[in-house]
């Protein structure tokens, strides 16, 4: 079963980082995939284990300031990891820009 969370403008950059690279850091966690506002982590099997919606209007210049960190974060965190656990980054999608 696929565990989810949802996230609103006001949701701390060091706290979701901290929950998504403890996550990414379980030696069953292959790859997360951050596209806009939908980041979905997978295990080796490539079954979908986890998913982080978040619900931000990309308006919002606070908003996409705060998604930015926290890919910034967790990205940082799983090259830091002697494993070859991975990411697939698209997050900001271009019809996310209208």
């Amino acid at each position: 079963m696929t565990k989810k969370e949802i996230y609103y403008t006001d949701f701390d950059v060091d706290q979701v980082s901290l929950k998504i690279n403890n996550l990414m850091s379980k030696w069953s966690v292959h790859s997360i995939h951050i596209e806009g506002q939908n980041w979905r982590v997978f295990n080796y099997s490539n079954e979908l284990i986890y998913e982080f919606n978040f619900l931000i209007d990309f308006k919002s210049l606070e908003g996409r300031i705060k998604l930015e960190d926290l890919k910034l974060n967790v990205i940082h965190h799983i090259e830091s990891l002697k494993d070859d656990t991975t990411y697939i980054d698209n997050l900001v999608l271009e019809e996310l820009l209208y």
